[in-house]
């Protein structure tokens, strides 16, 4: 048996097929498991569901371990990419899904362990609050060039470098705009604090020897490794450097034919934040240690700065 679900916040559309494609099961029911469970009971024997990777999946991965069933995950933008069509709309999908797996053609996504999720939330909303404060501290600089004032020349990331920042221009509008930056600069540091405390204590230890080692390697503080950690939280998704690269976005697919290229895709395809996370650990690395330093020069002569930096 082969299932297909469309999962919404509270509907769902179900289908079952046989492994002769004959339908088993077509129809529309309340998201909540105890519709879910009645409507797959005639059909629990030798059952394999796929839903799409959308925000709802939780629950129903954390109901299908509960009752000893298997739980394929589906990407959403490969899944639209799949089965198009003239009309689509969430009787259509739950079906193709059912018959994409039956195929064997359903691209699958790596349901993430519940004990992993809380914290991996958290980071998810540490991600905007950490974007917002670096805005704040790149706009805050480029008040003094409408008045020609000379460069503030001291990093506005530390306290201790505010002081008479917002009182040094002429215009009385700009320093109350300037006080607005600083105060939710501020704001915002009390935020990521309040953050990032509860992530270092409640995150769980690594188990596995391997991922104990990062603290060792240049350029991974705690944040980014627990990002990297619940990003590939089984080393089997990633035995390829490749595969890291492909999951976190940091290259993009070749469409081709006849051999021309004729662009690029999937630069949307995983997660966002493990994107982040190596960036991140290759700017910290390239700070301090000479070893990336020396690596970086060359990549730098031929494929120019930025690009070197995404190498």
């Amino acid at each position: 048996m082969y299932g297909g679900i469309d999962l919404h916040a509270r509907t769902m559309d179900g289908g079952i097929l046989r492994q002769d494609g004959a339908v088993v099961l077509h129809r529309n029911m309340p998201a909540s498991p105890d519709a879910l469970l009645k409507a797959l009971a005639p059909s629990r024997d030798h059952l394999v569901v796929a839903v799409e990777c959308l925000f709802p999946w939780d629950g129903l991965a954390d109901l299908w371990a509960h009752a000893g069933l298997p739980c394929v995950l589906g990407p959403a933008l490969s899944l639209q990419a799949l089965h198009g069509g003239q009309a689509q709309n969430e009787k259509l999908d739950s079906q193709n899904m059912a018959v994409l797996r039956r195929g064997g053609r359903l691209p699958q996504a790596s349901v993430s362990p519940a004990a992993m999720r809380a914290t991996r939330d958290l980071l998810w909303w540490r991600w905007p609050l950490t974007r917002q404060r670096a805005e704040l501290l790149a706009h805050l600089p480029q008040t003094h060039r409408p008045s020609n004032l000379p460069e503030i020349g001291k990093p506005l990331a530390s306290q201790a470098h505010r002081d008479g920042v917002a009182a040094r221009f002429p215009a009385p509008a700009v320093p109350q705009r300037g006080a607005v930056d600083l105060a939710r600069m501020d704001d915002s540091a009390r935020r990521l604090h309040a953050v990032a405390l509860p992530l270092v204590q409640t995150a769980k230890p690594p188990q596995a020897p391997t991922r104990s080692r990062r603290p060792s390697v240049p350029g991974l503080g705690k944040s980014v490794r627990l990002v990297l950690r619940d990003a590939m939280h089984a080393s089997t998704r990633c035995p390829r450097v490749q595969d890291v690269v492909a999951s976190g976005r940091l290259v993009q697919g070749a469409q081709a034919s006849a051999g021309t290229r004729e662009g690029t895709a999937g630069a949307q395809i995983g997660p966002a934040d493990l994107t982040w996370a190596c960036s991140e650990a290759a700017v910290l690395c390239l700070r301090t240690h000479p070893a990336g330093q020396n690596y970086l020069a060359p990549l730098e002569h031929h494929h120019g700065k930025g690009n070197a930096c995404t190498v």
